[in-house]
């Protein structure tokens, strides 16, 4: 049996998810069809999120590898197809001055230019194969939530230069009312070009479209419930039957297990992420906000909120928060996020809430993503941990962890070494709910009174 650190509803794939994406996705051209006998193949993919999707669509297509992809689920059930839709900078918890400390200059700074070409990927990847996944925004918007946070702004609008080569835009209290981003709470803002906001059911189910196109097979409602090392194979139980693989790629991210493999017991800490979307507002009650602009936008707090108007209209806002993944603890994780949204936009109190949904986001002890090794089991590898930030990174991430399976050895090299170290495991892993129960304590502290 699989072990999970949350409630098991949470990851029943028959149980329904009140998702925007869901309701609006067309569906797939090709079937994911639920494996129903023994197979063989070169590289079996346990994941069917961005970054198992991309592996097994480089293996094929590149490689013209026998991949086949394992999920619980449909393609892009899990996080993939639950998320903001932010295909933006990020994926790790610590900042530039840390990671430099850590790891040195030059690898910092691949480590940024990563994230650059990840969001890089993700666009040329919907350009080449006409994928029409909504996208707009141009780069995202960082708004200061207290007076206290907008020299923190200024500073970061110099190096963002620095780092990302690309020029951030600083707007004060009354920029921000120029462009259509104001708000009770928005004191200041950082707009940095790069990155653009999309639906990503649309892009999770063209993307398993291309993959399938490209020579992968898709196995959805097909959960891997067993691996192991026979005879100098990997011999997994998906759906109840037997599958033979050369490698594997575990690309589960906050939707793995604690058991499969062992190795992976204590090194991830899934938490939650919850999103809203409002019906589509009137150009009359934007105005009444003084929010009309279409950029990707999030505040500074720790625990931060995310938000979008998007191409119809409608409105999106996120967060992150609540540590119970029950039915019950989801309502009232659902009620303090509607309290958070009317409090940051008071005009839209009255507007109602179509849907609202939850998914996991996936963090690691060191605060940073991994591609790599399990190192317990020869001929296997992971792509995951990308605390938040999963499309672009994710989608990367799984074309270079593709490579990696390939033996293409220039890739290993050019990985950035953050992302490269073993994972560590969470000391006393047991606490790990309890330490992030702590931290949303101390976090919204900080956040509300310092």
């Amino acid at each position: 049996m699989l072990k999970r650190l949350y409630h098991a509803t949470a990851f029943d794939p028959d149980r329904p998810v009140d998702s925007h994406w869901l309701a609006s996705a067309p569906p797939m051209r090709n079937a994911a069809l639920a494996l129903d006998q023994a197979v063989t193949c070169d590289v079996a993919v346990i994941g069917g999120g961005f970054t198992g999707l991309s592996a097994a669509h480089r293996l094929a297509k590149q490689y013209g590898m026998d991949v086949r992809v394992f999920d619980m689920g449909e393609p892009a059930w899990g996080a993939s197809g639950r998320n903001g839709g932010f295909c933006c900078l990020g994926s790790a918890k610590i900042g530039f001055d840390e990671m430099r400390r850590k790891y040195g200059l030059t690898e910092a700074q691949k480590f940024a230019d990563a994230q650059r070409a990840a969001i890089d990927h993700v666009r040329s990847f919907l350009d080449d194969y006409g994928i029409d996944a909504d996208t707009h925004s141009d780069g995202e918007l960082l708004l200061a939530h207290r007076p206290n946070r907008v020299a923190e702004l200024k500073e970061e609008a110099a190096q963002v230069e620095k780092i990302y080569g690309v020029k951030a835009t600083f707007y004060d209290r009354d920029g921000l009312a120029e462009i259509g981003a104001s708000g009770p709470e928005f004191h200041a803002g950082l707009q940095t070009p790069l990155g653009f906001g999309l639906h990503p059911l649309k892009y999770g189910r063209g993307l398993a479209d291309v993959a399938i196109e490209s020579g992968a097979t898709l196995h959805g409602h097909s959960k891997v419930t067993d691996w192991r090392w026979e005879g100098g194979r990997h011999v997994l139980r998906a759906n109840g039957y037997r599958v033979e693989a050369r490698s594997v790629i575990l690309a589960t991210n906050g939707y793995s297990s604690e058991n499969l493999p062992a190795w992976l017991g204590g090194r991830l800490l899934p938490a939650m992420s919850s999103v809203l979307v409002t019906r589509p507002l009137t150009p009359e009650e934007r105005a009444a906000q003084g929010w009309t602009t279409d950029l990707m936008s999030a505040d500074t707090r720790n625990l931060l909120h995310y938000f979008r108007l998007m191409p119809d209209g409608r409105f999106l806002f996120g967060g992150r928060g609540g540590s119970d993944a029950s039915p019950d603890g989801i309502r009232k994780t659902r009620d303090w996020l509607r309290q958070s949204f009317e409090k940051m936009f008071p005009a839209w109190r009255d507007i109602p809430s179509e849907r609202t949904w939850a998914g996991f986001v996936c963090l690691a002890y060191d605060l940073v993503p991994y591609i790599g090794p399990i190192l317990s089991m020869p001929q296997s590898w992971a792509a995951m941990a990308y605390h938040g930030n999963g499309v672009a990174m994710g989608s990367w991430s799984g074309a270079r962890v593709a490579d990696l399976v390939a033996g293409d050895d220039g890739v290993a090299a050019a990985l950035p070494r953050p992302m490269t170290d073993s994972p560590k495991r969470f000391p006393f892993p047991a606490l790990r709910t309890a330490y992030l129960k702590a931290a949303y304590v101390g976090y919204s502290i900080k956040d509300e009174w310092l």
